[in-house]
């Protein structure tokens, strides 16, 4: 199959579309958006969230039947191929949402429990393909992700976060959206964490307009080995770009401080290591931030050019079937 026919973007490429941000100014000025949100003004969760009605559900239902009887793998499968007529409007909405508005959306309803758990991949995959085009979350070409902890080691620098019950800083991915479906939530803790990117740089704006520029220089990003063959330790990553009146960020928060332990990045500067520490103190500010309590069957779609996002720690059942277990789709719109 190539290219052109695939519903999927490889990592590599996922990665120069995202990072493909129009910049044409350093701008020191705050910027007016509806992405600039505050968490404390929003509404509850249950408010803003979108709930399925019976009707689309059956519709999901129906379409995915559809799709097994097609009895194409499931990276084969277009959007024509999961049939969804009367949700499509609905959806072209949580596109617009997400990508050019307040930069995040929640839907729930989806019937995850009584489910298989093919069913709840097949489900969340095509809609990802009547959202966008999902694409490549690693060199190793791995297209839905599992966030749950393997006991993988919390300390090793290699492992990524995701797989074990540690806290997660912020950070924003390497694609447009990053979505998850909740399949089962933990016994406690491992919140959602989000915030508007838009509204920390505005706040430091206002605090620290001494610092501001240094957002549209580069810093250096670890690569964690995920760097084809002998590739770079670390490479340069500009988080801000501004074209358009439109501000869009990349934010890592470990990836960003841990690449000075390579030997050919140099230790931080004074202004550096005021950056990182003021940025993220904002975005770590009750009430600036959101925490969503996903349950099972919530989706959260999330823009990672206006948002960052971070995870509490949590503590998980003992029994291997009631687990903590979330889906996670990478996006380009």
């Amino acid at each position: 199959m190539s290219d052109t026919q695939q519903g999927f973007r490889s990592f590599g490429e996922q990665a120069l579309h995202y990072f493909d941000r129009p910049h044409e100014t350093v701008t020191t000025s705050q910027i007016v958006s509806p992405a600039a949100w505050v968490g404390r003004d929003l509404p509850p969760l249950e408010k803003i969230a979108y709930l399925l009605n019976e009707e689309e559900i059956a519709e999901i239902d129906a379409a995915l039947k559809v799709a097994k009887a097609s009895g194409k793998p499931s990276r084969e499968l277009l959007s024509e191929d999961f049939p969804l007529p009367k949700l499509a409007p609905r959806i072209g909405e949580w596109r617009e949402t997400v990508g050019e508005g307040v930069g995040f959306q929640v839907i729930r309803g989806v019937p995850v429990e009584r489910w298989s758990q093919d069913d709840a991949e097949l489900f969340f995959w095509c809609l990802g393909l009547h959202l966008g085009r999902p694409g490549g979350q690693n060199p190793q070409g791995d297209l839905l992700g599992h966030v749950t902890d393997t006991n993988a080691s919390k300390t090793d620098p290699m492992v990524r976060l995701y797989q074990t019950s540690a806290n997660i800083d912020y950070h924003c991915d390497a694609a447009d959206v990053v979505g998850l479906l909740c399949l089962k939530k933990a016994k406690s803790g491992g919140q959602s964490r989000i915030v508007s990117s838009v509204t920390v740089f505005n706040e430091l704006v206002k605090r620290r307009p001494d610092l501001v520029a240094r957002l549209f220089e580069p810093f250096q990003l670890d690569s964690r080995g995920e760097t084809k063959g002998d590739g770079p330790g670390s490479i340069p990553i500009t988080p801000c770009c501004f074209a358009d009146g439109k501000l869009k960020t990349f934010y890592h928060s470990d990836y960003f401080r841990s690449a000075v332990r390579h030997d050919e990045v140099p230790p931080f500067t004074e202004e550096e290591q005021a950056v990182l520490d003021t940025y993220e103190q904002i975005a770590s500010e009750p009430g600036i931030y959101l925490d969503m309590d996903l349950q099972p069957g919530d989706i959260q779609l999330l823009s990672n050019h206006t948002n960052l996002h971070a995870r509490t720690d949590y503590e998980d059942y003992a029994d291997p079937v009631q687990r903590r277990h979330l889906l996670r789709l990478w996006l380009s719109l």
